[in-house]
This record gives structure tokens, sequence and C-alpha cells, in this order.
């Protein structure tokens, strides 16, 4: 296998939580106590802490039980992809890309991200809107900051996700997601809605439940806040052949990074770099000569060269399986434009041209003022696991 060979990347691995002891926790209601308390000194509204933690009666045993069970098998990032660009989710996507192109453009003309982007993690998020979690949120927050094993992060996003009900954003009885409290169609922790979720429809509400424009915009904003840059695609998929990829083992490290897939890719090298030593385009080419910095990131049988906008996807989760999904999934959904366009992979095939119906001008997004403190499927809830 090349991949074990370059840098042995390309799975997906949860730890295994089991047999460890730990460590003692207050009784649930005295906690919950003392967390009233706090919100209250936070400036929740007592309304706003009576109703949300009132209905809060005892941990969920699901939400624990789905925390302590993550997945410990190692699935291979070629099979991941697979099963996340199938023909069904590509052809959805299209019609998907086709149907909302009109409010798309305008989110990609204010803030530079690609509408193939968007629509891709949005369907890999919530399958297109679909489908978004039907855990209660604050119920989900509470379970998991009571529960030692990330108190202190968790605890931060309850205090979130009161803050998002103290200014109004969703009623109470709607703010519901995953059970790891992940809300919405893009799936944002509390603390990222706080920080990136626009309005873009204009009507006084960042709703990223309901408002499609407000998801896409939300989405977006996210991208643009990690770095994304525009007109700069997100990397290709390369070939490497045996004595190439042993010359990459021999004599490229790895990078650092705060979370595992930052750590299993290599460190940046020039594109002229790669191509000496043996890297070639997909189709057997030569890879470009333009002057950018890339980094590989490689499976057991697929290897991609990624830019910096790749990651910004990291930024949204941080998993190869998942930031691959979505940039394979986007490239099948619409062409390249600006600056990246001619060097648009060969094996993504193009969407063909969105109608014109149902052409609607929405109004320009305003983001929250705030700056605030992502299962590999559901978006930032995966960062609540690492």
């Amino acid at each position: 296998m090349i991949g074990a060979a370059v840098l042995g990347l390309g799975v997906i691995a949860a730890p295994a939580t089991g047999g460890a002891q730990e460590p003692d926790r207050p009784p649930f209601q005295a906690w919950l106590a003392a967390v009233r308390e706090e919100a209250l000194t936070r400036g929740i509204r007592p309304e706003i802490v009576t109703q949300a933690l009132g209905d809060v009666q005892e941990p969920l045993p699901v939400v624990i039980e789905r925390d302590r069970s993550q997945a410990e098998t190692v699935l291979p990032l070629e099979t991941y992809v697979n099963r996340r660009l199938s023909r069904r989710t590509i052809a959805n996507g299209r019609q998907m890309f086709a149907r909302h192109q009109a409010v798309l453009a305008d989110i990609e003309a204010e803030y530079g991200v690609p509408a193939r982007i968007i629509v891709a993690i949005w369907g890999i998020e919530s399958n297109f809107g679909r489908f978004s979690g039907v855990r209660p949120t604050v119920a989900a927050l509470a379970t998991l900051a009571w529960d030692p094993r990330r108190a202190t992060f968790f605890r931060g996003e309850l205090f979130d996700a009161l803050e998002i009900l103290n200014r109004g954003d969703i009623e109470y009885g709607r703010m519901k997601g995953s059970w790891a409290g992940a809300m919405g169609q893009p799936q944002f922790m509390p603390s990222s809605y706080l920080r990136y979720a626009a309005d873009h429809d204009g009507d006084g509400r960042r709703d990223i439940w309901t408002s499609t424009p407000d998801v896409f915009a939300s989405i977006a904003n996210y991208l643009k806040g990690h770095g994304w840059t525009p007109d700069q695609r997100w990397g290709r998929e390369v070939s490497i052949g045996a004595d190439a990829a042993q010359r990459i083992a021999d004599g490229v490290g790895r990078r650092d990074g705060t979370c595992q897939a930052t750590r299993n890719m290599s460190v940046g090298l020039p594109l002229a770099e790669w191509t000496r030593l043996g890297v070639r385009a997909q189709n057997g080419s030569p890879l470009p000569t333009a002057a950018v910095t890339a980094s590989l990131v490689s499976g057991a049988s697929r290897h991609f060269l990624v830019y910096g906008n790749y990651d910004a996807l990291l930024g949204y989760n941080c998993a190869h399986a998942y930031a691959l999904s979505v940039a394979l999934l986007g490239d099948r959904l619409g062409p390249a434009t600006g600056a990246s366009a001619s060097t648009r992979p060969r094996a993504a095939a193009a969407a063909p041209p969105p109608t014109a119906a149902g052409r609607r001008r929405h109004r320009r997004p305003r983001t929250a003022a705030r700056t605030a403190p992502r299962r590999v499927a559901v978006g930032q809830a995966a960062r609540a696991k690492r």
C-alpha cells in the first residue's frame, strides 16, 4: 500500500474510553442548581433559565452512551469517501445547487466561498437540510457538561446555548440538534453559532434551523472566518508511484497541529518540490507550475495535495475523511470559478448549468457582533469528541 509507505494516513479511528475510573461528580440536581445561579450572574434572563433548565430533570442516558461508544473500528479513508459520494448524494447535491443558485450566488459574492463547497457541507452535515437532529440541545449539553470527560468544554457550550435563547434567536422548543449539542442544518456548536451565524434573509434572526439563506451564509461565514481565500482551490488528487512514495517517506516530515488530522499530513512544500519528488497529477501529467505550497494527505490508495483552503475545511471538522468528502463532493456539484478554474481536476464531473427559475434576491447578511470562544458526519460535534 503506497499510502502506508508514504505517511501512514487516512483512517478514522476513535479511541476507546472504557476501563478508566471516572472521577467523582456531584449529584445532577445539585450541579444543575449551581449552573442556574451562574447563568443568572451571566445575564441570562430568569424566565429563560427557568424554562430551559427547569425542563432538565436528569442526565440523558442515551447521550452518555453515545459519548462512550464512539466507533473503535478503523475505517479507511477511501471507504468513507466512497460512501459519502454516492450517486444519490451527488444527484441531490446538483439538484439543490441548481434550486438555490440565486441566493448562493449572492453569498459567494459576499464571502468569497464557492457555492458548491457550501452545498457540499450542507449535504454532508444534514442531508441537504433533511435531518439535523432531534435531541433537545440544552438537555444534551447539560448532560455532557455534568459528565467529567469534557466538562469544561461542554459547560461553556451550555452557557452559549442559553445565551442564544436569551437573545431570542430561536424558541426553546425548537432548539434541537445532535446528541453532542451540534445545532441546525450546518451542525454548529453554540459557540460557533454566536460567532458565525448570519441573518441573510433579513428577518432579524440567525435561523440555522429552517432558513436556507441563513444556513448558507452561516457556513460561508464560518469558512471565511477560518481562512478561506477566494478564487483558490482546496487542492487536487494526485498520483504517486512506488519510487516517489519511498522518497517522500524518507525525506518529508509531518505537520504539527492541534488535532490528529493536522498531524496526519505532511509539511507544506512548493508544487515544484512535489514534482521533483515524483508526484504527478491524477491523470499522470505534470503538476501545475503555480507558486503554491501544498501538503500531502494519503489514504491506502488515494493521495491528495491540499492547499491553504483545505485547512478551513479541517477547521469545520478536523478529519481528513470529512474534509476530502466535502471537497470532492463540491468538485462534482459545479465548475470551479475565478483563478482556480484552470487547475480543476479532470476527474470531477461538472453539473449542468443551473436554471434561473425561482430567482429571488435576498438582503445581505448581518453577522453576530460578539466574538465568542465538529460521529465525523456530524459537523462540529466532532470537535467535542477530540
